[in-house]
């Protein structure tokens, strides 16, 4: 894709563009669907601990990931369906007099932003209350990253829906279409589009690094692996020792944060 950016040609071949475009936007939904996902489950775990305790396995968690990777096939399906190459453009070649190609571009900024940041905003909406009336000093941090979660997700991924909206606008005669306009919305859909991907870098800090549990293990297995360079502590001992005995408040921030 890199090539083809800079070559303006594509000369890999029909399948290739297929594959290439198949997994470009299985990524897009997936990245987007797994934080859904992680949102829902935090929600339930919270609000309905007993219930679900029985039900959070291994073998649940792998059917889930299934369902969702599945859910991101099916809705990448109407743009690999169409997706081809003609006179060295790897891209979708709609059917005319159909609206598949406005389609797209409405089920990219449904599915891909406005339904997602939906649930996100209801999820964490309840569990902020809850968080807010837990005796814990977590509870500070965790309803901080709830807010980082919810703003990186918006900051990053509304310039790339606001132009995928901007050609759905061209394809309904609202927006110009003529040259110099179509240049400028396809430059900016380049720009933003690095913005949106590289959100998925920032995922495993904000969901991962920025866990105290998981800071704690990743200390512990250097401490284990590198003794030298890092040495076991007084003060990294006896915060293990306390993590071992959170009460069910703290196991709740935890599982935010």
């Amino acid at each position: 894709m890199a090539h083809y950016a800079a070559a303006s040609d594509w000369s890999f071949g029909d399948f290739l563009c297929r594959l290439v475009t198949g997994f470009h936007n299985i990524g897009f939904y997936g990245s987007i669907f797994f934080m859904v996902a992680m949102s829902v489950d935090r929600y339930v775990v919270i609000l309905h601990t007993h219930s679900v305790a029985r039900l959070r396995s291994v073998r649940v968690g792998a059917v889930l990931s299934v369902l969702v990777w599945l859910a991101s096939l099916c809705a990448s399906l109407p743009t690999l369906t169409f997706t081809r190459v003609e006179e060295g453009r790897c891209g979708q070649e709609f059917p005319p007099e159909t609206t598949w190609r406005q389609f797209s571009y409405l089920e990219m900024n449904i599915l891909g932003l406005l339904l997602p940041l939906l649930i996100m905003g209801v999820c964490y909406s309840r569990i902020i209350p809850i968080l807010a009336n837990i005796k814990t000093v977590k509870k500070h941090k965790a309803i901080k990253l709830i807010f980082i979660i919810i703003v990186a997700f918006f900051c990053f991924w509304t310039p790339y829906n606001t132009v995928i909206f901007l050609h759905y606008l061209q394809t309904i005669a609202v927006v110009s279409a003529d040259c110099d306009v179509s240049n400028s919305v396809d430059l900016a859909l380049q720009w933003t589009e690095t913005i949106a991907f590289s959100h998925c870098c920032l995922n495993p800090i904000i969901y991962a690094f920025a866990g105290q549990k998981f800071r704690s293990r990743v200390q512990r297995q250097l401490r284990a692996w590198l003794p030298g360079v890092f040495p076991p502590s007084a003060t990294s001992e006896l915060s293990d020792r306390r993590s071992s005995v959170l009460s069910k408040s703290s196991d709740m921030t935890t599982i935010v944060a």
